[in-house]
């Protein structure tokens, strides 16, 4: 057998078997200094749900750095339906909204009920009935809570109830050991999906969230595997000789941008996931590669050292001459769009610092919003309000976030070993 056949058996193994790692723990920094004040009042719970669903609320909410919620200790009320509301309770505590809300067995699963209150006007402004098929579903009802919560008051959509994908290191020289892992975008409920003594690389959500494409090794060799996350059944895509990287999934889910050199220098192409025909998009004699649809899906953006230092370029899918649209720094790098279109998330080198920066496509401006020396792998968070990019922390590499305004951040780190190459996913469809 040989040792990528080994791998991707072993990883089938612990897919079966729930297979877990470390959580990644949070630390928050900054805040918005507009942020919402709002209180998660502890929901009525029957005894056997044992996960403290306002609490999940609750820390989704506030980590956004959007909100202030109150601590419970300070709530005079902790009422349950809407009629055991005083309104005027809550806002002398300078409490705008409020959520309450319980949970209890219905028809052979669960229902959570939850309302969120406005408490100037003193009106109930919404109203969910939520099932849960199991108490593993749980966590899972909480996050759609505070998406819900988190849409209703600001206006764009929440993205607590999705998922990271990583690369978590470990180990060191012949002990070191590669693991592709998908956890809840809290950093709960680590996955195991794929793991290697040759470099995981580049992990890539498709847009109905049920596969990941991601780069692998075998002796040396990459290749580039579509995991279904459902069956855990794993087919390599491609392995030509040389280079086989960056995969990116069109949005309508029928394509795969790739990088792949076996004609000659690194250019993109694009690969019917149906048919398996490919389409070379660049031919050019310079390294063109990381390429990332647009969400309308009629262009593409992508690295190349044409120019002489790798810059973002943007190329119609039908191919044709590629336009340059990042001009400040020294280097720009690993592009991705937001949700808008308008503009991309780039990895920006100047002055001997790697930083994650926003350029706005119509303009051209750069603003720059991490502030370490060697931030890459940056990826939206849907709706396009936060960045999840890797960077150096004190032990190693870690996950961190920073919102689009540059105000809140946040750090997941892993308590042994390295996580890097992040990869946010779709909302669920």
């Amino acid at each position: 057998m040989s040792s990528l056949k080994a791998v991707l058996f072993t990883f089938l193994l612990l897919v079966c078997s729930g297979a877990a790692h470390a959580e990644l723990e949070i630390t928050v920094t900054g805040g918005d200094v507009g942020a919402l004040p709002i209180a998660i009042v502890p929901f009525t719970q029957d005894g056997d749900i044992q996960l403290d669903l306002a609490q999940v609320v609750d820390n989704d909410l506030s980590r956004s750095g959007r909100f202030r919620t109150l601590p419970r200790g300070d709530m005079l009320q902790k009422p349950v339906t809407p009629t055991q509301v005083d309104a005027k309770t809550w806002r002398a505590q300078g409490i705008d909204n409020l959520v309450i809300g319980q949970a209890a067995k219905s028809d052979g699963g669960y229902v959570v009920r939850f309302f969120l209150i406005d408490t100037v006007s003193g009106q109930q402004i919404m109203a969910y009935d939520i099932p849960a098929r199991s108490l593993a579903q749980m966590r899972y009802v909480a996050h759609q809570i505070a998406d819900l919560v988190y849409e209703k008051l600001l206006g764009v959509p929440g993205y607590f109830n999705t998922k990271i994908a990583y690369v978590s290191a470990t180990g060191l020289q012949h002990e070191r050991r590669f693991e592709l892992i998908v956890a809840d975008a809290d950093g709960e409920n680590p996955r195991v999906i794929a793991m290697s003594r040759e470099p995981l690389m580049s992990p890539a959500w498709s847009p109905d969230r049920k596969q990941l494409a991601f780069v692998g090794y075998e002796r040396g060799r990459s290749a580039i595997y579509l995991h279904t996350l459902s069956t855990g059944k794993v087919k390599r895509l491609v392995s030509e000789r040389g280079i086989n990287g960056s995969p990116a999934f069109s949005p309508d889910g029928r394509y795969l941008a790739v990088t792949l050199s076996f004609e000659n220098n690194p250019d993109i192409y694009v690969i019917d996931l149906q048919s398996g025909a490919r389409r070379r998009l660049t031919d050019h004699y310079g390294i063109d590669t990381e390429p990332a649809f647009s969400p309308d899906g009629r262009t593409l953006v992508f690295t190349s050292d044409r120019g002489g230092q790798p810059q973002i370029y943007q190329v119609s899918v039908d191919g044709g001459d590629a336009r340059r649209v990042t001009f400040e720094g020294r280097q720009n790098l690993r592009a991705s769009y937001a949700p808008d279109g308008r503009s991309i998330v780039v990895v920006n080198y100047a002055g001997g610092r790697y930083r994650i920066g926003m350029v706005d496509l119509t303009s051209g401006d750069l603003r720059i919003l991490s502030d370490g020396r060697l931030d890459e792998s940056p990826s939206f968070a849907p709706g396009g309000a936060v960045v999840i990019y890797a960077t150096q922390g004190p032990h190693g590499a870690e996950l961190a976030t920073v919102s689009v305004d540059g105000r809140v951040r946040q750090r997941l780190r892993q308590t042994t070993g390295d996580v890097r190459e992040p990869a946010w996913s779709p909302l669920a469809r």
